[in-house]
């Protein structure tokens, strides 16, 4: 029989999965308790994002689904038991005769009954009830009223005034002062309390390694994209739409092999001017600061891709779309909105590049044709999406620059680059799996260096080099065009260095950056 004991020992051990209810019930146990997702996250053990997919019909399994299901039970019985509780206690319950009786009780109730007979407030003889508060002849034959009852007016009772509605009440400008809330899931909570997520990181990590700031930042850039995504979530307290976390995605935007890449262009710039004037040149290479950061702002798709074709553009949607892009007869002096690409035909291209090439078609910028679309995927869009998240990155990173903190400047840096490169098929973010984000945030960051390079040249600038997302060469005064600094809407100097020369003139080395 002992052939049989590993199956014996394994059927002891199997386990029926524990059921679950439904999605919406979800997701309504954990609200009608005033939990956030990220509350319930925490002691789950998992991210706010993995408790929306649950929530939007995906299961948990192992210790986990068990875990879930003991949290999802116990909701339902403290919500049932306080709906229990709440039920008036004069109730007709199975068997009671119901309302009538209720009504023979009201003259017997020993609440009603008065210790020592008062004056009737009607009648003014002896009564031995009450009313609401008032003596009074419970029986018409008993009170001593002439004709029909005329209620007297009571003498007020000495009880606490009750607070004026909040719209209704008076105050002096300065007694009080207004408090300024944001929204929580159902709730409002005052501004001032709102956590500081950067903040407190940075403090733990410098009070955790006595103040080394090198040993600090390192454990930050290590944990830069799980505390992403916690910052994302608190940001999306109170936000009008829910993502969808972990969406069906269609092939395109799979990877064709396993370290290869998908079909989507993200038209990427790497251009240099074919020519120069005849001289010498002085080129200045700017960097552009925070580009991903404010490519944050772009137009998302907020749930499932859905198909579409045809030559039509719905700009309250986004996505990627398979188009044949337009003839580019400007390489001269500024580089093609996609790219450069060497394979003529159609190519799969993101919104922010579609919308580019839109604008620059129309009749504002005539640069060339429209591009023909031939089929889409799309889905509903907004371009605040991540505008919390993106505000809290900016500002945390404008004080940094401006307290000239290193630590929290490398740990925003890396927040905000890391979450945007590992939304696709990566094993370091498993909350969050929106490839198609990915695209349009990268590709939004290019056309951002684009819109740069054309309004260095609309200002007169030469554009000598466009590269990556952060990198515009020029020659000329751009310091009336662009405004110098670390901000994000400002740039500052990379490299300093000469092209060409006169007659009889030497080559001249790059020089270094002033």
């Amino acid at each position: 029989m002992g052939e049989f004991d590993a199956i014996d020992a394994l059927l002891a051990a199997a386990k029926q999965e524990i059921p679950l209810p439904p999605a919406a019930e979800r997701r309504s146990l954990r609200e009608e308790l005033n939990l956030s997702r990220a509350q319930l996250a925490k002691a789950m053990g998992v991210g706010a994002s993995t408790v929306g997919g649950w929530e939007s019909g995906r299961d948990p399994s192992g210790e986990v689904r068990e875990k879930y299901a003991y949290f999802l039970e116990g909701a339902r019985t403290k919500l049932d038991a306080a709906a229990a509780a709440e039920a008036p206690a004069d109730d007709p319950g199975p068997g009671d005769d119901g309302p009538a009786e209720a009504d023979q009780a009201v003259g017997t109730d020993d609440d009603d009954v008065l210790p020592a007979p008062r004056p009737c407030v009607l009648c003014g003889q002896p009564a031995r009830h009450q009313v609401e508060g008032f003596p009074q002849h419970l029986d018409p034959a008993e009170c001593g009223t002439a004709g029909p009852a005329q209620p007297a007016k009571p003498t007020p009772r000495t009880e606490p005034r009750q607070p004026a509605p909040a719209g209704r009440q008076s105050r002096a400008a300065s007694d009080v002062k207004d408090v300024k809330v944001v929204p929580v899931g159902r709730r409002v909570q005052a501004a001032s309390d709102t956590p500081d997520l950067i903040g407190s990181a940075v403090a733990a990590a410098l009070a955790q390694h006595a103040g080394d700031v090198e040993a600090a930042t390192a454990a930050l850039v290590k944990r830069a994209i799980p505390d992403a995504m916690a910052l994302l979530d608190d940001t999306r307290k109170g936000g009008r739409y829910d993502i969808v976390a972990h969406p069906w995605l269609p092939d395109i935007l799979r990877k064709q092999t396993a370290r290869g890449a998908d079909q989507i262009w993200e038209a990427r710039p790497k251009w240099t001017r074919p020519e120069l004037p005849t001289g010498r040149h002085e080129v200045t290479a700017l960097d552009i600061n925070g580009a991903y950061l404010s490519a944050l702002k772009t137009h998302l798709p907020i749930g499932r891709l859905e198909h579409s074709t045809g030559n039509h553009h719905d700009r309250r949607r986004a996505g990627v779309h398979l188009i044949t892009p337009p003839a580019w007869d400007h390489d001269a002096c500024l580089p093609n909105p996609i790219g450069n690409r060497d394979e003529p035909g159609p190519l799969w291209v993101t919104e922010p590049t579609l919308r580019l090439l839109l604008r620059v078609s129309g009749p504002k910028y005539g640069l060339c044709d429209p591009p023909e679309i031939h089929e889409s995927w799309t889905s509903g869009a907004t371009e605040s999406l991540l505008e919390k998240f993106r505000v809290a990155l900016k500002d945390a990173r404008d004080r940094a620059i401006a307290e000239d903190d290193d630590v929290t400047l490398e740990y925003v840096k890396q927040m905000y680059s890391k979450f945007v490169s590992t939304l696709g098929e990566s094993n370091y973010n498993r909350e969050l799996y929106r490839t198609d984000w990915m695209h349009l945030i990268r590709s939004q960051a290019f056309v951002n260096l684009w819109w740069k390079a054309h309004r260095a040249y609309d200002e007169g600038l030469m554009v000598v080099r466009a590269m990556g997302t952060d990198e515009l060469h020029v020659t000329g005064d751009w310091r009336a065009v662009f405004p110098e600094g670390r901000g994000v809407t400002e740039v500052k100097v990379k490299d300093v260095y000469t092209v060409g020369t006169g007659p009889d003139q030497p080559p001249q080395p790059p020089e270094s950056p002033s």
